[in-house]
């Protein structure tokens, strides 16, 4: 059975690094807890310094969760992470539209890059399905 690794723990350590703003939970996909560790800092720096130790499962799980594919989850994340108020992710992901509305007006004067927080997993798994199913066979198996 061919493994699915679409998340990096490298990156999860790095997001974790800022992890009290939920940087690595929102990388993972869990877009909730997420927001409650950025309006509580990593609950009272409890949680984040907990999160030290579950990175590894939240890792298999989101390699479980995602479909691998061109598009890379950790690259866009960085492109987010560092320059989302220009759109850099967009770019990335070609959506060129949207990419140039972010670069025009700082990521939708920030709401777009809370936006993209929320959803960059699963854009990037719409994309990657797209490919997956445009190049397998009829009827392959989408996860191993």
């Amino acid at each position: 059975m061919m493994e699915n690794n679409t998340h990096s723990k490298v990156m999860g350590y790095i997001c974790w690094i800022f992890g009290f703003m939920g940087a690595h939970r929102f990388y993972y996909g869990k877009q909730i807890t997420g927001t409650i560790w950025f309006f509580t800092l990593g609950l009272f720096f409890i949680g984040w310094i907990v999160d030290l130790f579950l990175i590894p499962s939240m890792d298999r799980e989101a390699d479980r969760k995602y479909l691998e594919g061109d598009t890379d989850y950790s690259l866009a994340w960085i492109f987010l992470l560092v320059l989302g108020v220009f759109g850099a992710h967009r770019f990335y992901m070609q959506k060129w539209i949207s990419a140039i509305i972010y670069l025009c007006t700082m990521g939708l004067f920030g709401l777009g890059v809370l936006y993209d927080l929320w959803t960059l997993n699963g854009q990037i798994d719409d994309i990657n399905s797209r490919d997956y199913e445009r190049f397998e066979p009829a009827g392959a198996r989408r996860y191993g």
